[in-house]
């Protein structure tokens, strides 16, 4: 098993997320005890930013708003896509508030699906999302 640092890691459509991980230092949380939740924006949601946003917050002298966009995704707990329920509140490690609406089955954070991720991970659980939350 492996946490969320190394699924991450290793999946082929976090490139991104990889990147952003490490250059704003998230990675030693998410490689903490934990647990969380992460809710984890793909290439294509990382894609769908403004042209050269992404490019502006890997820069060093960004780290520290880098690492706040992440932590938009990150909550403490282990919540399972089958626990998120209408009208859910969570709130993430940096003090946003996550609002979970669930329509016939399907669960959104406001207007962005959230998609399951199956993956044994030790320190929590992971959803997908297409969209980075800001």
């Amino acid at each position: 098993m492996s946490n969320i640092t190394q699924v991450i890691n290793v999946d082929k459509n976090m490139k991104m997320l990889k990147k952003s991980v490490h250059a704003s230092d998230t990675d030693q949380l998410l490689s903490s005890t934990g647990p969380f939740t992460m809710f984890a924006p793909s290439d294509l949601a990382f894609e769908k930013l403004e042209s050269g946003l992404l490019d502006t917050l890997l820069e060093p002298q960004n780290r520290a708003k880098l690492a706040d966009l992440l932590q938009n995704h990150v909550v403490t707990g282990k919540v399972s896509y089958a626990e998120l329920k209408d009208g859910d509140i969570l709130t993430t490690v940096n003090g946003k508030v996550l609002k979970i609406g669930v329509k016939n089955g399907q669960a959104s954070i406001g207007d962005i699906p959230v998609f399951p991720r199956e993956a044994k991970i030790t320190n929590g659980v992971m959803h997908l999302m297409d969209t980075v939350m800001r």
